[in-house]
């Protein structure tokens, strides 16, 4: 007989599960999303003014340095290498990011090479601060006042509402500087975007007869509802499946406001306003992000950042020392219930990439089917209390 499967959740953590336990076993599944698309905050659309693409939930570019996640999402729609060469404006100077050695001849007004650059900025940073314990202080380390109070204080501090002294250090995980001109924003080995949006990915991925969608539908757990199937697979906001029994986890969100125009608006796919004086965080133009296409007009965003409410979507975990003890309570419940799991950047609070949140359903659909064989009781979440 099939197992019988709830997945609440179409963004990619729910249809990569979806398309893998289809494809490794005998089961029926149904998909449900409250909102009224597929793809979560990866959905995109056309405009229908502009007939350009639009990532309606912020920017979405692709990059792994996994070849497998690579060939993964290559698989099911064709993908155009993009790279991500993001601007910043600060006191109206435009300037390459992340920091480069074009960044920083043009910000000190030098003519440095890769070893006289890297001497400067080692001489900038404070020698004071050993074990950093802020970002601030991570980023005074490395890169001095100059270049923190230029690309990433005013920044920082618009995109998580607070001081960057009351933020971890681990926000800023590695040295936020090049001694080259490559302006390439990530490292990773595969970068593109998919011709046809991401949202055609994620249908291909739910297109299977045993696959049923539901749009529109929200969730709440009961036991009835548990009766039904073999198993519930959450993708959610954790706290929100226990009703915030424990308190809220603090998220950041994002609003936009748009604007439509006659030929280009800024000639880049986003540049970021580092100024605290400028209310929104960055601007992004959606005709950049596929160069393939040609448009006589442009759409773009202005984008802000601001604290999350009932009605908004949350973006960007906050993990503040309160937020971590609340995760843990929510944890410790969900260990309790049978025949549940929690997966996704919602449901394990984490911030994490697109390529990160597919390998890990990909694992997760395996090492759920391996616990099913060997009669064991299947894994609850993807992750360690990280």
């Amino acid at each position: 007989m099939k197992k019988k499967y709830l997945i609440v959740g179409a963004g990619f953590s729910g249809s990569v599960l979806a398309h893998e336990l289809c494809k490794h076993s005998s089961c029926q599944i149904d998909v449900w999303d409250e909102r009224n698309h597929v793809g979560g905050n990866c959905h995109t659309k056309r405009d229908e003014e502009t007939g350009i693409m639009v990532h309606e939930y912020g920017p979405h570019i692709f990059n792994t340095d996994k070849k497998e996640i690579w060939d993964f999402v290559n698989s099911f729609v064709e993908f155009k290498p993009f790279i991500n060469r993001v601007k910043a404006n600060y006191r109206d100077n435009i300037y390459s990011l992340p920091v480069n050695l074009h960044t920083i001849n043009q910000f000190f007004g030098k003519s440095f090479g890769p070893d006289e650059a890297r001497e400067f900025i080692n001489s900038l940073g404070d020698k004071t601060i050993t074990e950093p314990a802020s970002f601030e202080e991570q980023a005074l380390k490395f890169l001095g006042m100059d270049l923190y109070k230029a690309f990433f204080y005013g920044y920082t501090k618009k995109q998580w509402g607070c001081e960057p002294s009351a933020l971890p250090a681990s926000i800023l995980k590695r040295l936020p500087v090049r001694f080259n001109y490559n302006d390439n924003y990530y490292n990773n080995s595969y970068q593109g975007i998919p011709v046809n949006g991401y949202t055609e990915l994620v249908e291909k991925l739910l297109d299977h007869p045993d696959i049923r969608v539901s749009l529109n539908k929200k969730f709440q757990y009961s036991e009835a509802l548990q009766e039904n199937y073999d198993h519930i697979f959450y993708t959610g906001p954790v706290d929100a499946f226990f009703d915030y029994k424990y308190g809220k986890l603090g998220y950041r969100t994002v609003t936009f406001e748009k604007y439509t125009a006659d030929g280009d608006h800024q000639g880049n796919a986003v540049i970021n306003y580092c100024d605290e004086s400028v209310p929104y965080t960055r601007i992004h133009e959606h005709k950049h992000f596929a160069p393939w296409e040609q448009h006589d007009k442009t759409v773009y965003f202005k984008e802000f950042s601001k604290e999350t409410t009932e009605q908004d979507i949350p973006y960007y975990p906050k993990r503040l020392e309160s937020d971590k003890e609340i995760l843990n309570a929510y944890r410790a419940e969900a260990l309790r219930i049978l025949n549940i799991s929690f997966l996704g950047r919602l449901a394990t609070y984490r911030y994490m990439d697109m390529h990160h949140v597919i390998g890990e359903a990909i694992l997760f659909a395996a090492s759920y089917l391996l616990a099913l064989q060997k009669g064991e009781n299947p894994p609850v979440f993807p992750n360690t209390e990280d």
